[in-house]
Protein backbone atom coordinates (compact mmCIF):
# COMPACT_ATOMS: atom_id res chain seq x y z
CA UNK A 1 0.00 0.00 0.00
CA UNK A 2 1.14 3.56 -0.65
CA UNK A 3 1.77 6.15 2.06
CA UNK A 4 3.48 9.55 2.12
CA UNK A 5 6.49 9.84 4.42
CA UNK A 6 7.57 13.35 5.45
CA UNK A 7 10.60 14.46 7.42
CA UNK A 8 11.06 18.00 8.70
CA UNK A 9 13.90 20.31 9.73
CA UNK A 10 17.28 18.53 10.05
CA UNK A 11 15.67 15.13 9.44
CA UNK A 12 15.28 15.87 5.72
CA UNK A 13 18.95 14.88 5.38
CA UNK A 14 17.84 11.26 5.91
CA UNK A 15 15.62 11.27 2.82
CA UNK A 16 16.96 10.27 -0.59
CA UNK A 17 18.70 13.26 -2.20
CA UNK A 18 16.00 13.79 -4.83
CA UNK A 19 13.27 13.98 -2.14
CA UNK A 20 14.93 16.51 0.18
CA UNK A 21 13.62 19.59 -1.59
CA UNK A 22 9.99 18.52 -1.13
CA UNK A 23 10.77 16.83 2.25
CA UNK A 24 8.59 13.86 1.35
CA UNK A 25 8.67 10.53 -0.42
CA UNK A 26 5.97 8.08 -1.41
CA UNK A 27 6.54 4.63 0.06
CA UNK A 28 5.07 1.25 -0.65
CA UNK A 29 4.72 -0.49 2.73
CA UNK A 30 3.19 -3.70 4.01
CA UNK A 31 -0.26 -3.21 5.59
CA UNK A 32 0.94 -4.80 8.84
CA UNK A 33 4.17 -2.75 9.10
CA UNK A 34 4.28 -0.64 12.28
CA UNK A 35 5.68 2.90 12.23
CA UNK A 36 8.95 1.74 13.78
CA UNK A 37 9.53 -0.69 10.91
CA UNK A 38 8.64 1.89 8.25
CA UNK A 39 11.21 4.41 9.47
CA UNK A 40 13.97 1.90 10.29
CA UNK A 41 15.54 1.80 6.77
CA UNK A 42 16.06 5.58 6.87
CA UNK A 43 18.50 5.30 9.80
CA UNK A 44 16.94 8.07 11.89
CA UNK A 45 18.64 8.38 15.28
CA UNK A 46 15.98 7.47 17.89
CA UNK A 47 16.70 10.63 19.91
CA UNK A 48 15.74 12.71 16.85
CA UNK A 49 12.41 10.97 16.28
CA UNK A 50 10.48 13.31 18.54
CA UNK A 51 7.10 14.29 17.14
CA UNK A 52 5.41 11.56 15.09
CA UNK A 53 2.12 12.33 13.36
CA UNK A 54 -0.18 10.17 11.24
CA UNK A 55 -2.59 12.36 9.27
CA UNK A 56 -1.92 15.12 11.81
CA UNK A 57 -2.63 12.93 14.86
CA UNK A 58 0.14 12.53 17.46
CA UNK A 59 1.45 8.99 17.99
CA UNK A 60 3.02 8.50 21.44
CA UNK A 61 6.41 6.75 21.64
CA UNK A 62 4.91 3.63 23.25
CA UNK A 63 2.49 3.25 20.32
CA UNK A 64 5.06 3.47 17.52
CA UNK A 65 5.99 -0.22 17.71
CA UNK A 66 2.38 -1.32 17.14
CA UNK A 67 0.59 1.43 15.18
CA UNK A 68 0.05 0.53 11.53
CA UNK A 69 -1.05 2.78 8.69
CA UNK A 70 -3.73 2.66 6.00
CA UNK A 71 -3.56 3.32 2.26
CA UNK A 72 -2.99 7.02 1.58
CA UNK A 73 -1.92 7.93 5.14
CA UNK A 74 0.70 10.61 5.75
CA UNK A 75 3.45 9.81 8.27
CA UNK A 76 5.31 12.94 9.39
CA UNK A 77 8.25 13.16 11.79
CA UNK A 78 9.80 16.21 13.45
CA UNK A 79 13.00 16.35 15.50
CA UNK A 80 13.07 18.06 18.91
CA UNK A 81 12.88 21.80 18.32
CA UNK A 82 14.25 24.46 20.64
CA UNK A 83 13.23 28.05 20.46
CA UNK A 84 14.73 31.19 21.73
Amino acid sequence: MKITFKLFATLTDYLPADARRSNQVELDVAPDAPISQIIEPFGLPPKLVHLVLVNGKYIAPEQRMSTTLSEGDVLAIWPPIAGG
